[in-house]
This record gives structure tokens, sequence and C-alpha cells, in this order.
């Protein structure tokens, strides 16, 4: 059971991070990545410049907390994953696949893995806590998709055939990412552990078994991974986890309702915020939320879709939170989007209007349901 005591910065109002990318970074990344005609400097020039606009506008529509849109990122994932010692991203043969429409990368584990002193997000947090004056917020991938989204074949060191190397290395480097991002000034970390919410899935459940792998088996240790790498943080940090069933270019990979982790993810991980995708009937239901022990931990549904730029109305939104309240307290809940709304470089089917009018909804609903958007 989660006994943290932790509570700031704890929001009504929140959203995932990522944000649709300014067509001035897309232009910036094409002409440093593709056209080789602009040095490192000049992009990181365009992309700082974007995030200043882009934490200005997160503060204008009354947002407590800010990301930095993960502007800097093609994927939410394998930026921060390449990063690590021992794993790279290589270009090749995928193994992921949304909508039929395959990635074009894939993680390798080439050595042990490791949290370097200079991974590069460590600065992509400070940049962003000097560009804005409300909590700076940065999410990276959670510990289990290190493992979910690497292939067997794909791992070279001989000591990671025992699995639970391979967990208490990913771990290890998790614990030491945690403590690098406080030093860094970080109280707000959030981890996008999807994978959660993808091994309550009956077809990917199945994939799993495939492969030789118990899907509840997983779901325990994934909790404990994460448990480990973030038990001993200071008591004014704050753990945020994300989970949905997949987001590139509003498609998703994965369906089912949380009844198979739900206990797990609300009292086995040790995480304060948990951002729950709550769009569309593929989540399932509301019910497993009577498994969150009574006390300081909060859920964000995500009734509010990153997945289309139709506006939900906020009285079927106060209606949603009625329901939830039936299983949780309310003084628990908060709300936020149900994904990011650019989780690749490419972004979701929708615009920048819609993007930060669903922003302005998330407001307006925790003024209307708990008076404000903080506490």
């Amino acid at each position: 059971m989660n006994t943290t005591s932790v509570q700031k910065p704890v929001f009504r109002a929140d959203h995932v991070g990522s944000l649709l990318r300014p067509e001035t970074v897309k232009a910036a990344r094409r002409k440093y990545y593709e056209d080789k005609s602009i040095g490192a400097d000049e992009l990181k020039e365009v992309e700082d410049a974007a995030i200043r606009e882009l934490v200005r506008r997160q503060k204008d529509a009354g947002l407590p907390v800010a990301t930095d849109g993960e502007v800097r990122r093609a994927y939410w994932h394998f930026d921060f994953m390449g990063g690590l010692e021992g794993m790279d991203i290589v270009e090749g043969e995928a193994n992921v696949t949304f909508a039929g429409v395959a990635l074009s990368t894939r993680p390798v584990i080439r050595d042990r893995l490791d949290f370097p002193e200079d991974h590069p997000m460590l600065d992509h947090y400070r940049f962003l806590a000097s560009a804005t004056s409300v909590t700076p917020k940065i999410s990276i991938p959670g510990p289990s998709c290190v493992h979910f989204r690497t292939k067997q074949e794909d791992i070279a060191p001989a000591e990671y055939k025992d699995q639970d190397r391979l967990f208490a290395d990913i771990t290890a480097a998790y614990r030491k990412a945690v403590d690098a991002f406080y030093a860094a000034g970080c109280r707000y970390l959030q981890m996008d552990d999807i994978f959660f919410a993808y091994l309550c899935d009956p077809k990917q459940r199945e994939q799993r078994r495939a492969m030789g792998q118990d899907p509840d088996w997983l779901i325990e240790r994934y909790a404990e991974m994460m448990n480990d790498a973030i038990r001993h943080r200071p008591d004014d940090m704050v753990i945020g986890m994300h989970m949905c069933r997949g987001n590139f270019k509003s498609t998703h990979a994965a369906e089912g309702a949380y009844d198979p982790a739900a206990d797990a993810i609300f009292n086995k991980t040790g995480v304060d915020v948990f951002f729950m995708e709550y769009d569309t009937e593929r989540s399932g239901g509301l019910e497993p939320l009577r498994l969150l022990a009574k006390g300081k931990q909060r859920v964000m549904p995500g009734f509010i879709t990153t997945k289309t730029g139709d506006l939900e109305d906020i009285d079927w939104l106060k209606r949603k939170f009625d329901e939830a309240s039936k299983y949780a307290d309310l003084d628990q809940l908060g709300i936020a989007p149900q994904c990011g709304f650019a989780s690749t470089e490419e972004g979701n089917a929708i615009t920048a209007d819609d993007q930060w009018r669903k922003l302005d909804l998330v407001v307006k609903t925790a003024e209307a349901i708990w008076g404000g958007v903080a506490a």
C-alpha cells in the first residue's frame, strides 16, 4: 500500500505533457536532421523560442503546471531511452505498429544499462524551469518501457538472459534518473508507463503469452520496478504516472478495462498522481477506481480526448465526475486530457486551436467542480 505523504505539487487541472509541434520547430528539425542545412545551435534556438511560447500559452490558459511540450523529441519514449548508457535507437525493422503503420525505429540493448550524469533531458528540464513561473513538469517513459518495447533478440548482454538481472539494472538506472532530476531542481516528474494499460488488452496479453511471458506476472514486476525506482525520493518530489493505449496520429494500439492491473497500479507502484485514459469505451468502466486507497493519491481521469478536435461539453464532464465519485472520493480526483497531443513529432489529427480549447476546458472544468485548479 502506498503510504507516501507527498502532496505538492498535486493539482486539479493538469495535462500529460506533449503538445503539437509549432511549424517553426518542424521546419528547423527537417533542416537539421534531413537537409543538414543548420547546426545544433540553430536548432536549439528555434526550440527554445517555441518552448517559451508554449509555456506562456499554458500559463495563459490558467494551468498551474507547464511542460516543454516535448518539442525537442521525435518520440515520447525513444529519445529518453536512447540517452541511457547501453541502449541505442536504431533505424530498420520496427517492433511497433499503429493502424498498419510500422514505426521506423526500435530500441536495442547493446551493453549493461545505466543512467548517465549528462543525459540530455536533464538540461531539457533545466531550460523549462528557467522559462516558467508555474510548476515545471517533465515526462519520461516509465521503467516498463525499456523491457516491453525491446525484443528479446535485440538484447545483447549475456547476463540479461536472466530477467531478474535485466529488471534490476532497469530499476537501478531509473533510481539514478529520479535522483538526477531531483538534483536538477525537478519536483514533479512524470513517468509514462502505458504498458500497464496494454497488459489489460486481451490481444496484447495473448501476444505476451506467445512470447513466453505471463502478462499478470509482468504487471506485478512492472509495479515492483516503479516502486523500487521511486521509493527513496525526497518527500517534496511528486511522481505522476500516465497510462493510455497508444497514441500515434490519433490512432491507438490496445483496448481493455483497467481491471487486471488496477490493484498493482494504485497500491503497488507508490505513485502519487495517476493520469488515466478514459475518453472512449476502449478504456472500460470506472469501477477500477474503487481500488484507489483513501488518502492523498490522486487520479486525473482523461475524459477529454486529444485524438479529435471535437470539444467535450462541460455538463457531460460534470456527469462523468459524478459517476467517478461513486468509486473514488471526488477530493482525490482532478482532470487532464486522456493523453498528450503529440506523442510523436507528427502530432495528432487536430489543430493548435483545438489543443488550446481543450486545455482551456480542463481549467474551466476544474474551476466548475472544485472551485480552482490547485490543491
